[in-house]
Parts: structure tokens; sequence; C-alpha cells
């Protein structure tokens, strides 16, 4: 169970690929030693001070992008947008927003937004997980 770089291709398979890579980086690329709590580098570079808010703000609003150029529409890129935007502002609150990180996975919630999308208008592009 090796780690698989995404395609960098344009068609929508290729940018679902790279949507959910990055989730998983994101989001759950980690799990807490112990427990099966899933975490990612959103939650890890929340504890560094600004930096790390900043850092995984750019990667999330690169998700945004992405959906952009999938042609989401445009009440759905400004959710999506919310979602970073709220995610780094709480983030950015010392221990209150590190806490935040674990909850709120503003990753996940773009990326079940962005699948919808796909599957509604690129069904091709569904992947059965098994």
């Amino acid at each position: 169970m090796g780690f698989e770089l995404p395609s960098l291709g344009s068609d929508a398979a290729a940018v679902r690929q790279r949507i959910e890579a990055m989730e998983k980086l994101l989001e759950r690329s980690l799990t807490i030693p112990g427990t099966k709590i899933p975490i990612g580098l959103d939650a890890l570079a929340g504890l560094i001070p600004v930096a790390g808010d900043l850092i995984t703000a750019a990667m999330g609003a690169w998700i945004v992008w992405e959906g952009k150029n999938l042609g989401l529409p445009k009440w759905q890129l400004w959710r999506m947008a919310a979602n970073v935007g709220f995610d780094a502002a709480i983030g950015a609150v010392p221990l209150v927003g590190d806490v935040f990180d674990f909850a709120f996975r503003s990753n996940s919630k773009n990326l079940r937004i962005i699948k919808r999308h796909l599957d509604r208008h690129h069904p091709a592009t569904q992947v059965i997980e098994g």
C-alpha cells in the first residue's frame, strides 16, 4: 500500500486524483499513536503560529482553484472559500485554533463538494473503493 503520485493531467479524473491526494495529506495522512484518530498537515502545521496556518490555507485555496478549473458554480466556490477562510481564521487563534483544526476539516468538506460535482458532471471519474 505505497504512495502513488497523482497525475499532472488536466482531465477531470486527474484533477480528482490530485484533490483527493491533497485532502488526504492535509486531513488524514497520519494517525495519532494509540488511537484511530486521523490527523494531517493542517492540524500539525497549525501548531506553528501564523506560518503554519498561512501555508495550509494556501494549500486549501489550491483545492478551491482546482474546483474553479473544473467548472464548479460560483456559489460552490464561495462556499469552499468560506470553509478555507473560516478554518484559517479560527485556526490562527492560539490553543482554540489547534483544537478546532482537529474538528473542522475544511479540506474534507471541500473534497465532498467537488466529488458531488464530478459525480454529477463527470461520472467516469468515480472510483469504486473496495
